[in-house]
């Protein structure tokens, strides 16, 4: 895949994942153009004047609930990635219509708009918090991955392909636990729902690389997932915060103690990869050789965040922070 005569949309492109993504793709792919969509003005501004004014770079205001204005921004459109998304669990909680205002009926909006423009290629980010979801927020990222598998029934032999990537928390991203121990850690005092909580881990790097790689070889109907290390919360605050007192608040309402990226039911339709797990689509257009190349995974397996085999040694975790 020619980057350099790919035209690129992302949508969200000034949240954390969009700046690190325009970021990797100015330094390292030099697409033909890369258009930033996104609703804010105000943060497309302070991106622009804060080192993101390339030649190739477009801001394009727009709100991924307006089907005509997106249909208005993939017009020469070639890959497209989907970043936007109302994603903190409380506020989705409290404002649930909002959620899948923005999160289903947002990635169904840019699926007809991709199709109808004659967009290549479209990978939408989606999460753990998807897998057998407790909370609004990974129910809609649920069926916003049903949306875009499915999608590729519509667009027939040779149209727009649609895939997704599965991960987990992003280190020191936007409502992340980096950034509030970090707040906390004048007052003496830091708080941790659960001493038994565990998730995956990766950085925003991490995050944009495994994207790319997953748009250059997908085949449309996959939900990809990478091979991440898993760490303990309370290994993460005693690195940040070893000297504060620590207070027990509880799990909140749609907090799960561990996350999983793929289901036991999941695994029955997934292949291992290297470095990458890939859900395939159960579905009679899904051609069974796309990845015959990878192994079938075990009865009963499940990739679950407390049951992983790899996980974050403190000087691995501190890597992680200090490069973020």
């Amino acid at each position: 895949m020619n980057w350099q005569e790919q035209v690129v949309l992302i949508t969200g492109g000034t949240g954390s994942f969009g700046k690190k993504f325009t970021e990797v793709m100015l330094q390292a792919y030099h697409p033909k153009k890369l258009i930033i969509f996104s609703r804010d003005e105000l943060k497309q501004h302070e991106m622009r004047t804060g080192g993101f004014d390339h030649p190739s770079l477009r801001y394009f205001i727009g709100d991924v609930r307006d089907e005509a204005r997106l249909r208005r921004a993939m017009q020469g459109v070639d890959v497209v990635v989907h970043a936007a998304a109302l994603k903190q669990v409380p506020a989705c909680e409290y404002n649930p219509i909002e959620a899948v205002m923005t999160n289903v009926m947002g990635a169904k909006n840019v699926i007809e708009a991709a199709l109808d423009g004659g967009v290549q290629k479209v990978l939408a980010m989606s999460t753990d918090k998807a897998t057998a979801p407790v909370n609004l927020y990974g129910a809609t990222k649920l069926v916003a991955e049903k949306l875009f598998v499915q999608a590729n029934s519509y667009s027939g032999q040779d149209g727009t392909r649609f895939a997704c990537v599965r991960y987990g928390n992003v280190v020191g991203s936007r409502g992340s636990v980096i950034p509030l121990f970090r707040q906390q850690r004048p007052s003496g005092k830091i708080t941790i729902t659960d001493e038994r909580m565990t998730r995956f881990w990766i950085t925003l790097e991490q995050g944009v690389r495994f994207v790319i790689s997953s748009i250059e070889m997908m085949h449309g109907g996959e939900v990809f997932i990478p091979k991440i290390p898993s760490m303990n919360i309370m290994d993460l605050a005693r690195l940040m915060a070893p000297e504060c007192e620590i207070e027990m608040i509880g799990i909140r309402p749609g907090e799960k103690l561990h996350e999983s990226m793929i289901s036991v039911d999941e695994a029955r339709q997934s292949v291992e990869l290297a470095d990458r797990f890939v859900i395939q689509p159960a579905h009679p257009w899904w051609a069974q050789d796309n990845w015959e190349e990878g192994e079938l995974l075990p009865e009963g397996f499940s990739y679950s965040s407390d049951t992983n085999s790899e996980w974050l040694a403190p000087a691995a975790l501190q890597r992680m922070i200090d490069e973020n």
